[in-house]
């Protein structure tokens, strides 16, 4: 609708050509008649203003962040055999991503199961010799201290079996740690240590990173005012019993308009004392992987509905030391201007008028350069304007 009120497509270059061309056509008249001709009014498009409703809202900047992120890490010393993935590809959690050579853990995990093997028939040694003496004892053929040294020897033994079955766990913790899997689901970045490097010697050697970035988070600041209210929209719409979340959009620097939806799931619950602001997140699905992290963001965060709001569009408004202002024709076809208060660009080539303007005035949209306050102009739609040029140019060529 905006775009059939306001015909965008029609650009300043076409008022330049048709100025030409009637100033071409003036000085052609002027030749033939003695009396120089009343200066003609110029010729311009109008359209009347969009009365409707509109959102109030505010546009921040930000960046992305991954959902989750994770740095995979060699945890064990050794050298690294195979990188098995391929770089910026999506991975899940538990896929492999790296080997490192695993004969020394091979070799402890098969020490450490013969240990547990030993410390098995120790334990039955000593239970067997236990119930032989309290046997015995029964025939006073041995002594309680007797006893007693077989029920020590069996507890160490039950000991020994626990601290074997330890060391076994150890070293098959170890054995896993050879192969170095993803730990959640994400796109992983490129490796960063080559095969055949020494990895983990002195402690964890970063191998690469992987993150999460469907949903993905953008992170922005807003002024303690603006937070306040949105804090206090929300009481009263759960006073109303709503729980709506508060949902933003989002755009990328090279993007016209905000094509990414998301939702507020957090504010902070400390104000920067240096700056005044308050740290807020919103969470985006990004199931089209269009964002991923570190990238700069403007976010779009929308407060209130604005009723009987006034649009024209942004070539409709000039710019002198008075401020911004509108021209517009009045009665006989004279140009008033008026200056106004502009609210917020609509981001679809039309900007919101606060003041200055009610809805029923004929608004130049194109043309102000030959528009002058206090002198006629010829209003023309932007059919009428272009059927004026193509008939301008079939006489300049005739």
């Amino acid at each position: 609708m905006m775009h059939q009120l306001f015909n965008k497509g029609i650009q300043r270059r076409s008022w330049l050509i048709l100025s030409l061309l009637v100033l071409l056509l003036n000085v052609a008249s002027c030749g033939k008649d003695d009396a120089a001709p009343a200066r003609k009014a110029p010729p311009v498009t109008v359209a009347k203003p969009f009365v409707g409703t509109v959102d109030e809202f505010t546009i921040f900047t930000g960046s992305s962040r991954a959902y989750e992120t994770a740095d995979v890490v060699a945890r064990v010393a050794g050298y690294l055999e195979s990188v098995e993935f391929e770089a910026s590809t999506p991975v899940k959690a538990g896929d492999l991503l790296f080997t490192i050579e695993d004969e020394r853990y091979v070799a402890a995990r098969d020490v450490a199961k013969a240990a547990l093997e030993s410390a098995k028939a120790d334990l039955l040694r000593a239970e067997t010799e236990l119930r032989r003496v309290e046997k015995a004892s029964q025939s006073k053929a041995v002594s309680e201290m007797d006893v007693d040294r077989s029920k020590a020897d069996r507890d160490m033994s039950v000991a020994a079996l626990a601290s074997a079955r330890a060391r076994l766990s150890d070293a098959e913790l170890d054995l896993s740690y050879t192969k170095v899997v993803s730990p959640i689901d994400g796109f992983v970045s490129r490796n960063l240590v080559d095969r055949g490097n020494l990895v983990g010697a002195d402690g964890n050697t970063k191998l690469t990173r992987v993150n999460k970035v469907s949903p993905i988070y953008v992170y922005f600041h807003a002024p303690e005012s603006t937070v306040l209210k949105h804090l206090a929209d929300s009481r009263d719409a759960m006073n109303e019993g709503s729980e709506r979340a508060t949902v933003v959009h989002v755009a990328l620097a090279n993007e016209d308009g905000f094509p990414h939806e998301g939702i507020i799931d957090f504010i902070d619950n400390q104000v920067d004392a240096n700056t005044g602001t308050i740290e807020l997140r919103a969470r985006l699905e990004n199931k089209d992987l269009s964002l991923f992290p570190g990238l700069f963001v403007r976010i779009k965060v929308t407060s209130a509905e604005i009723m009987d709001a006034v649009l024209i569009p942004e070539t409709a408004v000039g710019s002198d030391l008075g401020g911004k202002y509108v021209l517009v024709v009045g009665e006989d076809n004279i140009v008033e201007q008026i200056y106004v208060k502009l609210g917020a660009a609509q981001g679809d080539g039309t900007v919101h008028i606060k003041s200055g303007l009610e809805g029923q005035e004929t608004v130049i949209v194109n043309g102000l350069m030959f528009a002058r306050p206090g002198l006629p102009v010829q209003p023309l739609t932007a059919e009428q304007f272009e059927a004026m040029k193509k008939k301008s140019q079939q006489a300049a060529k005739g």
